[in-house]
């Protein structure tokens, strides 16, 4: 893993417990890693059978490091965009995806915002599955479709993972 600044990359004890929870779900999926930093969460997935992989990644020399550890691993289904994540999310989808990931720098406060985008724009299907990855005492305000399925912490960092509820999504 590259050094640097703000870079902090989910500890293996948290990846490797979110993968678990994921095992039934993981096989065929399309998957969104935004502010994918060293894109360990979105490698792990494709290693893991998902069929795509979309990082996004805002640093040029990260994106630029993800792509040649993608290339140096033979993943193929993934594909880096150096780009600021707020701003994809503004965008539609070309297709809506089954997991997306939510683990920005902490001391940028991007979780709502990320997270109303998402919801808004048609990123997520039906049922999609969402990782979130926070400080413990972060207060997240979270669309009302995203139903918690699983939860933990790690010292100073809250990880859970929800699932969307369509039939909330529409009311």
């Amino acid at each position: 893993v590259a050094d640097f600044e703000g870079l902090r990359p989910t500890p293996d004890r948290v990846r490797e417990t979110l993968f678990n929870w994921l095992a039934p779900y993981i096989a065929g999926a399309r998957c969104l890693d935004l502010y994918a930093g060293t894109g360990a969460l979105g490698i792990e997935a494709l290693s893991r059978g998902a069929a795509r992989v979309d990082f996004i990644e805002r640093d040029a020399r990260l994106a630029q490091a993800l792509r040649e550890n993608l290339a140096r691993l033979r993943q193929e289904n993934g594909r880096v965009r150096s780009a600021d994540a707020l701003a994809v999310l503004r965008e539609p989808p070309a297709q809506a995806c089954d997991l997306a990931f939510i683990d920005p720098p902490f001391s940028l406060d991007l979780w709502d915002e990320s997270a109303r985008l998402l919801e808004a724009n048609a990123w997520l299907a039906p049922a999609a599955l969402v990782y979130v990855e926070s400080p413990l005492e972060q207060t997240l305000h979270l669309p009302p479709s995203w139903q918690p399925h699983r939860a933990g912490h790690a010292g100073a960092v809250r990880y859970a993972l929800y699932r969307r509820s369509d039939k909330l999504a529409a009311s």
